[in-house]
């Protein structure tokens, strides 16, 4: 076992000396936006009678990455199957990089490996939670519309 606060675990994850899924990626990147612990406890402490919503990310396949899309992205379905009865796939000709010139409303996860992941996030977060801070592992660019 290492502690270490979520820049540091972002930077270990980057320089592959730990892995975690992307889910937990996303999460090491909200948590970023807290100097401290006491500054976590006080946000969540302010928030948590604010509610929460269900989330089940959708999962997009690209020729060159797999986008976990989040709900408010502009790609997400309307209806997404919460259970995985339907076994809807989604797929996409296009490259992650005309996806992202093309679109104009993101909350997705761009994972080209197990290492190089990217948080892209430009919505309101619900009920006063916060955003991920966008973090990505590549050198890809993609702020022209964020």
């Amino acid at each position: 076992l290492q502690w270490s606060s979520p820049p540091e675990a972002i930077e270990r994850f980057q320089s592959q000396e730990i892995w975690f899924p992307p889910p937990q990626f996303y999460e090491f990147c909200r948590l970023c936006n807290f100097s401290s612990l006491g500054e976590l406890q006080k946000f969540s402490s302010a928030r948590a009678l604010e509610g929460c919503e269900r989330w089940m990310p959708v999962s997009l396949s690209a020729p060159d990455a797999f986008i976990q899309l989040l709900p408010g992205d502009e790609l997400y379905p309307e209806d997404p199957d919460y259970t995985g009865e339907k076994k809807i796939t989604m797929s996409t000709d296009k490259k992650v990089e005309d996806l992202m010139k093309e679109g104009r409303i993101f909350h997705r996860i761009v994972v080209k490996d197990i290492n190089n992941l990217a948080v892209y996030v430009n919505i309101q977060a619900k009920y006063k939670h916060i955003n991920p801070l966008m973090m990505k592992c590549d050198d890809s660019d993609y702020n022209s519309k964020l």
